[in-house]
C-alpha cells in the first residue's frame, strides 16, 4: 500500500479532493434547491431526486464542460504552438519529431495498439484529444439537456410558455453559461502558460529548474 501510495499519491490525492468538492457540491446544492423550493410552496425533493434535476445535471456539466474543453484545446494547440521560455512548451529552435512508434512496434512494454498498428494505432497516436474532446461534447450536451429542464421550470413558474431543446441552446442564457465558465479556463492556462517563463517552483515538473534562464523553454 505504501508503494502504490507513492507511486499514484498525485492522481490518489486528486479523486479525493475531486470527491470532497462533488459532495460538498451535492450537499449544498441540495440544500440550495429546497430552500428554492420552499420559498415557493413547492415540495421538498430527496436527495437522490435531487440528481435528477435540471438544477443538478446544469451545475455540474456546465463546469465539466470547460474543464474538458481547456484540456482538448490545450493538448491540440502544444502540437503546433509555442511560447519561448514556458516550461509548458516545446522548444521552438528544437526540431522535434516524435519517434515514430511503428519502429517499436516489437520493443518490450509497447501499449497494445502500438503492436496492432494500423487503425489502432492511429487512434492511439491521438487518443488523448479524442478522449478530452468527447468527455467535452458530453458534458456540453447533459449541460444543454440539465439547462433546458431548468429553463423550462423557470418558464412555467413565470407562467410563460416552454421552449424547445433547440430555442434553449440558441439562447443567451445557454452561451452565457458556457462563455463564463471558458473564459476563465483558457485565462488559467494562459496564465501558467506565460508565468512559467519568468516564475518557479522548486521540485514541480510544471516548472522549470529555478536556475534555468527566462530564455529555456520546456521543463528539462
Amino acid at each position: 500500500m505504501k508503494r502504490f501510495l507513492r507511486d499514484n499519491g498525485l492522481s490518489v490525492v486528486m479523486i479525493v479532493l475531486f470527491a470532497l468538492a462533488f459532495v460538498g457540491q451535492v450537499l449544498t446544492g441540495h440544500r440550495e434547491y429546497n430552500d428554492d423550493q420552499a420559498e415557493h410552496a413547492r415540495p421538498e425533493t430527496s436527495l437522490g431526486g435531487y440528481l435528477m434535476t435540471g438544477h443538478f445535471i446544469e451545475a455540474t456539466f456546465e463546469n465539466w464542460e470547460s474543464e474538458f474543453l481547456q484540456m482538448a484545446a490545450y493538448v491540440m494547440l502544444t502540437v503546433f504552438l509555442y511560447q519561448r521560455g514556458s516550461s509548458e512548451s516545446k522548444d521552438p529552435d528544437k526540431e522535434e519529431v516524435d519517434r515514430d512508434p511503428r519502429q517499436s512496434c516489437d520493443k518490450e512494454g509497447a501499449p497494445g495498439p502500438v503492436r496492432s498498428g494500423g487503425l489502432a494505432l492511429k487512434l492511439y497516436e491521438n487518443s488523448l484529444f479524442l478522449s478530452f474532446a468527447l468527455l467535452f461534447l458530453l458534458s456540453f450536451a447533459l449541460h444543454a439537456l440539465g439547462g433546458h429542464e431548468e429553463y423550462n421550470g423557470d418558464q412555467r413558474e413565470h407562467g410563460r410558455a416552454e421552449v424547445t431543446l433547440a430555442a434553449y441552446v440558441a439562447s443567451s442564457r445557454f452561451w452565457f453559461e458556457s462563455f463564463q465558465n471558458w473564459q476563465s479556463e483558457f485565462l488559467s492556462v494562459a496564465a501558467i502558460v506565460l508565468l512559467t517563463v519568468w516564475l518557479r517552483q522548486k521540485g514541480s515538473p510544471e516548472s522549470k529548474p529555478v536556475e534555468a534562464p527566462h530564455s529555456q523553454t520546456g521543463g528539462g
